[in-house]
């Protein structure tokens, strides 16, 4: 699901609400998200899960077309923990792996 997929299921389920209200709202909460997690914040959200920001260590890795080792520098990455009633409620809905 994109952004543009989730405000039209938020103005199909809450109709009193117009798409242009539900775009600055979506928008309003991932930027708030996103500034949050670049200060190095952490952000819970009771029953979804939360979000933090790990530090990668700096490695050696190998160019693929090259073979050439490179150095590849440290950075962060946004983590993702879902919250345990996300988990049952995807694990209810038995979502299976593909076979292929």
């Amino acid at each position: 699901m994109n952004r543009l997929e989730l405000i039209n299921r938020l103005a199909e389920r809450y109709p009193q609400l117009t798409q242009p209200t539900l775009l600055l709202a979506v928008k309003s909460i991932t930027r708030q998200i996103g500034d949050a997690l670049s200060q190095g914040e952490r952000i819970e959200i009771r029953g979804f899960g939360s979000f933090s920001v790990h530090q990668a260590p700096a490695r050696m890795g190998r160019n693929p077309a090259t073979g050439e080792t490179v150095q590849i520098p440290a950075k962060n990455r946004v983590h993702f923990k879902p919250g345990q009633e996300l988990k049952s409620r995807v694990n209810k809905n038995g979502l299976e792996k593909s076979s292929e």
